[in-house]
């Protein structure tokens, strides 16, 4: 073979490389969501180790994508390792969602809203809790940093299964924790507890490749506390996570 002969058929099997990737992405839309998580999951890994937090393991993330409505698979184990990505159902906090549509409609870190926060969490030891084994959560940004006595952290819940989506067409809410279904939680507390990195926000990333908005972009905003009176006229949290 002469040598513009072998020229031509590397540039040729160069351009052919460089066209997998998309080619594979307008086969297979899964595949460009996945990718779009991995991404994300590379980048705040970077992210929070810049702002000086230590995460302790990095093999898998937590993505809760809330930009999406709860009837779908939304919380995703991303496997850094292997390049995979397992999702499941999660469920929202009652305040995020008033009218109780699915959709997430609000984000807060104040004490008593049950908003679900915005942010980048660490997932730390397990304890028991109203909804059985739990996994308390560190919130390691400004707009989640009262995860810790806030008591928001992950758990199981009926409300959160796959069944309840059949019937209602939505998940149940918690109270601003990350809940989801009984055996979806105890792949939770295998993969993604002890040290691991968990995010959440509205990224909107759809099975079918697309990034979609939900019907009205979420807002940060401080509501009043939902906390209820004692008889003796002192006042408690309305929190089912408590520790």
């Amino acid at each position: 073979m002469k040598r513009r002969e072998l020229l031509k058929s590397g540039v040729a099997a160069a351009a052919t490389m460089a066209l997998a990737p998309r080619a594979l992405a307008q086969a297979d839309p899964l595949a460009a969501r996945d990718a779009r998580l991995l991404a994300l999951a590379r980048d705040e890994i970077d992210r929070i180790a810049a702002a000086g937090h230590t995460i302790w393991r990095k093999d898998i993330v937590g993505v809760a994508d809330f930009g999406l409505h709860s009837a779908q698979r939304r919380f995703h184990f991303v496997d850094l390792t292997n390049g995979k990505v397992a999702s499941y159902h999660v469920s929202h906090g009652d305040g995020s969602d008033p009218e109780h549509d699915g959709w997430l409609n609000r984000y807060s870190n104040e004490e008593g809203s049950h908003c679900t926060s915005s942010g980048a969490y660490m997932t730390r030891s397990w304890y028991v809790g109203k909804f059985g084994t739990s996994i308390r959560l560190d919130g390691l940004d400004p707009t989640n940093s009262n995860a810790l006595p806030r008591a928001i952290v992950m758990h199981q819940a009926d409300y959160a299964t796959p069944e309840h989506v059949a019937r209602w067409g939505r998940l149940g809410r918690s109270n601003g924790c990350f809940a989801m279904g009984p055996e979806q939680f105890d792949r939770a507390l295998i993969d993604l507890s002890g040290g691991r990195l968990l995010i959440a926000g509205s990224y909107g990333f759809a099975e079918d490749g697309s990034v979609v908005s939900p019907p009205a972009a979420p807002t940060t905003t401080d509501l009043q506390p939902l906390i209820r009176q004692r008889p003796d006229g002192t006042f408690e949290r309305v929190n089912p996570s408590v520790y």
